[in-house]
């Protein structure tokens, strides 16, 4: 496993990946198992992974992708998305943190309260923490896959109603990105230059 200081230089948005690759169940569990350990609001973890890898599901969502040839050429591509609705999953998921002691019940009492307050008739709400929790959990993948020696690339380019037709998501949840892995193709940029430090931050 790399350092996470040099897996974050050495990325990329990959647009070229070698040709009908192939990766292993294992990895792709591997790989949610690490994208499960980003943050989540309330520890919610309110997403959703689906796995486009046989060639028959990549040549579906080709057109959906706007025919983006990455979505085929790539190992697999990753639907990520939130869940909206989250105060019906939160007394679930933080039960096995009260029952590990590392939340009280009265930790977990107030925490369910203040979910069931602050999304339950919020539907803005929900929708906003579902894509921000959807984010985390794709660039925690993406750092993941560099540290397995793999290339990806976030996507935002997809018909997101046709996705949701096509790959059976419902209404409770929100397409946030896809996100491509793969073996790295001949034709891929280096990573491009940034802004300075000096243009983005503001020290108060």
């Amino acid at each position: 496993m790399n350092n996470v200081f040099t897996l974050i230089n050495e990325r990329v948005s990959a647009s070229s990946y070698v040709k009908d690759d192939s990766i292993e169940i294992t990895d792709i569990e591997k790989l949610i198992s690490f994208a499960t350990k980003a943050p989540s609001a309330f520890n919610l973890q309110n997403w959703r992974f689906i796995a486009v890898k046989s060639p028959e599901a990549k040549q579906r969502l080709l057109p959906i992708a706007y025919n983006q040839a990455k979505v085929v050429e790539s190992a697999v591509t990753f639907i990520i998305c939130g869940t909206k609705n989250p105060q019906d999953l939160i007394a679930e998921n933080l039960k096995p943190s009260v029952e590990q002691g590392i939340l009280t019940q009265e930790i977990f009492d107030g925490w369910v309260g203040a979910v069931n307050n602050m999304y339950g008739n919020n539907p803005q709400f929900q929708r906003d923490e579902a894509i921000r929790s959807g984010t985390f959990a794709g660039m925690t993948l993406m750092l993941a896959a560099q540290g397995m020696g793999f290339v990806t690339c976030p996507m935002i380019g997809f018909d997101s109603a046709a996705l949701q037709k096509e790959f059976n998501i419902s209404d409770n949840e929100v397409p946030v990105m896809m996100v491509t892995v793969g073996t790295v193709g001949p034709d891929n940029w280096p990573q491009k230059p940034r802004r300075h430090v000096s243009d983005v931050l503001s020290i108060i």
